[in-house]
């Protein structure tokens, strides 16, 4: 059998063998991203991302992406298919509490959507009550994260934010660019403030499903973002296992 950090295609002597002490969960959703993008891009990228990482780790295994989330305010165009809130916090304590059961201490959550957030923290901070033992990472916005580790040049417009914007696009063209279609990428950069969060529904902020510039787009700014990430996430989990998750090592 090929060697695989894919929790799906392994089975129970491959992981018992393989000695595992570390998750990586991907969160997705499925809901539009513009005309030029794939219903499950956030799945889709918080997956390939822990690939990238568990693949140069040691004792690091990658659970199946979830390819729903709380997508309520892209109800807008098809086909957002949504979680409720409870739901999706359910479903993430329940991962949280499987992975406690069979001795997984460590964990890192890797989020590819917006409406994931709020659950991750109620989920994530409950589990830490009920297995005050299991430590928990969560990368809750790649998209946030790639614009502050990169070059503050690399992207042309909003530093690659939006929601099937320069940046998420540029990852998809590296990452899966037969599921890109650029000849339909527009969006629209909407006037939002940068320090009040303000609940919108989506509709409020483009007419085509995308906001950002997509058409600015291009690969080699994904591969940037992509390695930037990995590495990153790399070099955290590393840091994390050397000091045992210990905030203030002596």
């Amino acid at each position: 059998m090929e060697k695989t950090v894919q929790l799906e295609h392994m089975n129970t002597r491959v992981f018992v063998e393989g000695a595992y002490d570390t998750a990586l969960i991907p969160l997705g959703s499925c809901e539009s991203h513009g005309d030029h993008l794939p219903f499950a891009m956030d799945a889709l990228t918080a997956h390939k991302l822990a690939l990238g990482v568990a693949e140069r780790m040691e004792k690091v295994f990658v659970l199946p992406p979830t390819f729903f989330g709380f997508s309520q305010h892209y109800w807008h165009k098809p086909m957002s298919i949504s979680l409720s809130q409870d739901t999706n916090i359910r479903v993430i304590a329940d991962i949280l509490d499987s992975l406690a059961h069979w001795k997984i201490r460590n964990v890192l959550i890797i989020n590819g959507h917006d409406g994931n957030i709020s659950a991750i923290d109620v989920a994530a901070r409950a589990a830490r009550l009920r297995h005050p033992d299991m430590k928990i990472g969560s990368l809750d916005a790649w998209w946030v994260t790639a614009g502050n580790l990169l070059p503050k040049d690399t992207f042309e417009v909003w530093n690659g934010l939006g929601h099937g914007g320069e940046g998420e696009t540029s990852i998809g063209l590296a990452c899966f660019p037969e599921l890109v279609d650029m000849a339909h990428a527009r969006g629209m950069i909407p006037e939002v403030d940068e320090n009040v969060k303000e609940l919108w529904d989506f509709s409020e902020l483009t007419d085509y499903g995308a906001t950002g510039a997509p058409e600015k787009a291009t690969r080699e700014k994904g591969q940037a973002m992509y390695d930037v990430l990995v590495d990153y996430l790399v070099a955290y989990l590393t840091k994390r296992r050397d000091t045992n998750w210990a905030y203030n090592p002596k």
